[in-house]
């Protein structure tokens, strides 16, 4: 079952956002009338300005002193108010708002920000709980999802791979919205207890990723091989759906918006707008999977270098599969759109430039017709394959 929330914490934790957008909006509408004030005679246009500032900062000052007075009320009412099993609905809504904002989130101790775990069905994993084996298989999802959402349509690949080839399932849920590289290197550390507490020794450790998943799971390899972590050593196979290692449009297509607002006075506010969404989305605009690909940068900025290459894990057979949602490989909409989200080319590696690519084996590639982003999920053919392979 899913873990209990303080109702309390998850209403003050929407009470704060809530305070947040008020005041962005605050700021957004101000940064519009002060540009246009702007443009008028200074006799006319200071004055009015001042008056403006005046008044926009009153609205920001009250939205902040209600945000204060409603937390500081809902920690009185707490043992009232008890907590609640929120149920899947509840966890979807919280991971696609910890997926847009979730480096806010956890910046600002929000209590919306989703704690990285690994758990078996909604709950944190518990080592007395079902029984085990040697061979455990890792799934990671995506952005803007949690691990309750790998069962779609009455298909679960991880209970695939427990009741045909032996693995005992583990799922990661984590805020999809914090940096790739950070959710990486937290993953390695979740990887190498799991591997000293799991209550047989590990035989043999697999990993599927879904999407962002992926990228998180590569993060966490090239993490693990710089510290020499233990789990890398009994990591098998990795398994990727749908990752976007070269990138996603959409994202660059986000990026694009506050590009072109940017080159008016009168609009320039507005890329405040495109400028909400992650540093986990912005992370898709290449593929990023290490700090330095960010850090001192703006991560907005268009054209930033490109990010680290970083190769495949030695040792660990790695495996691809893209989706098109085109029936046929000769079909034109599937060469350009892919599953809708990711590009053929990114999910199996490719890239024009042969030094960015990454060396997949001919058999340890797929490409799946008919099928888009998500349906990956739960695609006939996809199971067929993570039976062949695994």
């Amino acid at each position: 079952m899913p873990r209990k929330i303080p109702r309390a914490a998850e209403l003050a934790g929407v009470a704060r956002l809530a305070t947040g957008a008020v005041q962005g909006v605050t700021d957004l509408a101000e940064a519009v009338h002060l540009n246009i004030l702007g443009g008028m005679p200074a006799a006319v246009g200071e004055p009015l300005a001042r008056a403006t500032s005046l008044v926009y900062g009153g609205v920001r000052g009250v939205a902040g002193l209600a945000g204060g007075g409603l937390d500081r009320m809902l920690a009185l009412l707490q043992p009232f108010l008890g907590e609640h099993g929120g149920g899947e609905r509840r966890e979807a809504l919280v991971a696609a708002l910890n997926g847009v904002v979730g480096d806010h989130l956890a910046r600002s101790g929000n209590p919306l920000a989703v704690d990285m775990r690994l758990r078996q069905d909604g709950a944190p994993l518990a080592m007395g709980g079902k029984p085990v084996s040697g061979r455990v298989a890792v799934l990671v999802h995506g952005l803007c999802m949690n691990d309750l959402q790998w069962r779609r349509n009455h298909h679960d690949h991880g209970e695939l791979l427990a009741r045909e080839r032996g693995y005992t399932p583990v799922y990661l849920h984590y805020n999809s919205g914090r940096h790739i590289s950070e959710n990486g290197r937290e993953f390695s550390r979740q990887l190498e207890g799991l591997v000293a507490s799991w209550p047989v020794p590990v035989e043999e450790l697999v990993i599927v990723g879904h999407s962002m998943g992926g990228l998180v799971a590569r993060s966490a390899c090239h993490d693990g091989a710089l510290l020499g972590r233990a789990w890398l050593g009994r990591l098998k196979q990795l398994v990727f759906l749908g990752s976007p290692h070269h990138g996603a449009p959409l994202e660059r297509g986000g990026n694009w918006v506050h590009v072109l607002t940017d080159m008016t006075p009168y609009s320039a506010p507005f890329t405040r707008l495109a400028k909400l969404r992650s540093a986990g989305i912005t992370d898709l605009r290449h593929g990023s999977l290490v700090d330095g690909d960010w850090q001192g940068r703006d991560r907005f900025a268009h054209g930033a270098a490109p990010p680290e290459v970083v190769p495949l894990p030695a040792g660990v057979r790695c495996r691809a599969v893209a989706a098109s949602i085109a029936s046929s490989p000769g079909a034109l909409a599937g060469k350009l759109a892919g599953d809708g989200l990711v590009p053929l080319d990114s999910a199996l590696g490719r890239h024009a430039d042969p030094a960015r690519s990454l060396a997949f084996d001919e058999d340890s590639q797929a490409t799946v017709y008919g099928v888009n982003h998500m349906a990956l999920l739960d695609s006939p053919q996809v199971a067929g394959l993570l039976l062949r392979w695994l």
